[in-house]
């Protein structure tokens, strides 16, 4: 009888209130950053950030892609770096950047996508050559970047071009770059004409499933962000020392396509790992919670 009531009370709670015990629910309601002193707090995908500002919609030299979305938001050192980056774009010969995804207002977990781009360090920026800059929204949220990797993720497509190489070794040339993520075969790809002098910023370029149209930048930790986690392992220690151009990549276009048969038994599964959509406030650093409640 006692559980009867305690269900039915339960019931009575509004699916809304329910739902926005979900951090992702919280942090995705707001519109504006925080009337705070910035700083990224946490990790990457463990988040939030203070005092974030805006990427504005366009610019001379870029524009932030699907707006309905409310995510061109980041850090300073962000929105500087992709002014910079967008410029540089433009030295190697494209109009321009677009940018996708970088964090919501006040960071922390999406209410959809990714499982990062929490602290408003991360940005991803479309292998779409710009044609125009002076998009109107509406058609930023039509149009679509394009692949640079093969359906069957063992290579690169004709979309690929030394121009999308010059615009990521730059990124990564970078000092304020931590890590770029790519599709293993545009690694591969670049390790093709990489040279010793390489070793240092090619080593940054890492690896991952998807992203075949749209590479991912991921800043280090500004100088005194004393909250922010640095992301471990370096990338100096995922290559141990060296480029990343060995078996570790061909281990992408290999057994990770077609993985090998068992030649042990199966040991249990380990427990499923919470995705950062299902984090409530209590898994994110306190500070988070002053994030959220400032104006």
């Amino acid at each position: 009888m006692i559980k009867s009531l305690l269900l039915a009370a339960f019931m009575l709670v509004p699916a809304g209130a329910q739902a926005e015990q979900l951090a992702n629910k919280l942090f995705g309601a707001k519109s504006t950053g925080s009337q705070q002193d910035p700083m990224p707090i946490g990790s990457y995908a463990k988040g939030c950030g203070a005092g974030m500002v805006q990427l504005p919609e366009s610019g001379p030299s870029w524009q932030a892609m699907r707006l309905s979305r409310g995510r061109n938001w980041g850090q300073p050192e962000l929105v500087e770096f992709l002014m910079d980056l967008s410029r540089t774009a433009q030295d190697i010969g494209w109009n321009g950047l677009y940018v996708g995804d970088m964090s919501q207002p006040r960071g922390g977990p999406m209410t959809s996508g990714h499982a990062s781009h929490q602290i408003g360090l991360d940005a991803d920026i479309w292998q779409l050559p710009p044609k125009s800059l002076t998009l109107s929204r509406a058609e930023r949220e039509k149009i679509s970047s394009i692949p640079v990797r093969s359906a069957d993720q063992r290579s690169v497509t004709k979309n690929w071009t030394s121009r999308h190489l010059a615009l990521m070794k730059a990124a990564a040339s970078d000092p304020r770059v931590d890590r770029i993520f790519v599709a293993a075969a545009v690694k591969i790809e670049m390790c093709k004409t990489a040279t010793r002098k390489d070793k240092d910023w090619l080593q940054k370029i890492r690896p991952i499933e998807g992203h075949d149209t749209h590479f991912h930048v991921r800043l280090k930790c500004p100088k005194g962000a004393r909250l922010c986690q640095t992301q471990k392992p370096t990338v100096a220690e995922l290559s141990k020392g060296g480029d990343g151009c060995d078996a570790t990549l061909q281990w992408w276009v290999t057994d990770y396509l077609n993985p090998p048969k068992p030649t042990k038994k199966p040991k249990d599964p380990p427990p499923r790992k919470r995705h950062p959509r299902e984090y409530t406030m209590a898994d994110l650093p306190n500070q988070c919670k002053d994030v959220l409640a400032s104006r």
